[in-house]
C-alpha cells in the first residue's frame, strides 16, 4: 500500500486520507492507482459499512498533480488517459458506493477534488471550506463526474457560472447553495463529525441505504416507470434482509432496532 492513501478502520468505519500535504493532497498516478483500487475493495467488503473520505493536512484535494501532468505532456502523453483508468473509475465507485460515503472536507476541494467531494453522500465543512472548479483555468473541461454531479446540487445555471468563471466557492456560500451538508464552526471538528455520522450510519440498515441510493440515481435520470420498478426491486430485495425482519419485530415490542447490514 502506498503512503500516499491511508487506510483506517475503526469498527465498521473506514477513513481513507488522501496524504500528499505538501501538494495539497493532489493525484498523482500512485494516488490515483490506490484510491481507485482501495474503494474497489471496499465496495464488496462486509465488515465495511460506511466510508469517510478526508485529506491530510490543511486541504481536501487540489485535484490534479500538475507538476507530474507537465512532465508526461512533455513526454508526448497528451490523450489525458487518466480520465477512462483512474477518474472514472474513482467517480463510479463513489458514486455507486452501496453503503454511506461522507466527505469531510477541510480546506480547498479543487478540480477532480472537487468533483469528488461532490459526489459523497454527505459533505461537512468548516471556516476555511472552499471549492473551485478548476479546470478551465487550465484549459480543460470538467472531469470525475462534476458534469454530473454539480447541476444536480446547484442547478444548470449556477454549475455554468462555477465552471466557466472557475472562482473560489467559499465556506458559507457553498453550505448555503448546498455543496456542504452541513457547516461547523471549527475546522478540527470536520474530521470528527464526518467520523461520528459515518459511524451513525454505519449502525444502521446499510443494505437498505445501498437501495436508497440506488433509487435516487435511477429517479433523477429516469421516468416515473423507471423508479417505480426500481423501487420495486429494491423493496423485494430490503424486504427478505434480516435487518427489516429485526426491525419490524422491534417495532412491534417498542424496542430500538440493532442492525446487521444484512
Amino acid at each position: 500500500m502506498t503512503d500516499s492513501l491511508l487506510v483506517d478502520r475503526t469498527d465498521a468505519v473506514v477513513t481513507l486520507t488522501l496524504n500528499r500535504p505538501d501538494a495539497m493532497n493532489s493525484f498523482t498516478v500512485d494516488l490515483k492507482e490506490a484510491l481507485r483500487d482501495t474503494l474497489a475493495e471496499l465496495e464488496g467488503d462486509r465488515s465495511c459499512r460506511a466510508i469517510v473520505l478526508t485529506g491530510a493536512g490543511g486541504a481536501f484535494c487540489g485535484g490534479q498533480d500538475l507538476r507530474e501532468h507537465a512532465s508526461l505532456l512533455r513526454s508526448g502523453a497528451t490523450d489525458l488517459n487518466t480520465v477512462q483508468v483512474h477518474y472514472n473509475p474513482i467517480a463510479q465507485r463513489l458514486a455507486n458506493m452501496p453503503k454511506p460515503v461522507i466527505a469531510a472536507v477541510g480546506g480547498m476541494a479543487a478540480g477532480a477534488g472537487a468533483s469528488l467531494a461532490l459526489l459523497a453522500d454527505f459533505r461537512i465543512g468548516g471556516p476555511r471550506t472552499s471549492f473551485l472548479m478548476a479546470f478551465a483555468n487550465v484549459g480543460l473541461a470538467g472531469d470525475s463526474g462534476i458534469s454530473w454531479s454539480l447541476p444536480r446540487i446547484v442547478g444548470h445555471a449556477k454549475a455554468v457560472e462555477l465552471l466557466l468563471l472557475a472562482k473560489p466557492v467559499k465556506a458559507e456560500e457553498a453550505s448555503r447553495i448546498g455543496m456542504l451538508t452541513q457547516l461547523l464552526d471549527d475546522d478540527e471538528k470536520v474530521l470528527p463529525a464526518a467520523q461520528e455520522l459515518a459511524a451513525r450510519l454505519a449502525a444502521g440498515p446499510t443494505v437498505a441505504y445501498g437501495a436508497i441510493k440506488r433509487e435516487l440515481s435511477i429517479a433523477t435520470a429516469g421516468t416515473l416507470s423507471d423508479a417505480l420498478a426500481a423501487e420495486a426491486q429494491a423493496q423485494a430485495i430490503c424486504g427478505a434482509t434480516a435487518d427489516h425482519s429485526a426491525a419490524v419485530d422491534a417495532f412491534v415490542n417498542k424496542q430500538r432496532p440493532e442492525f446487521q447490514g444484512r
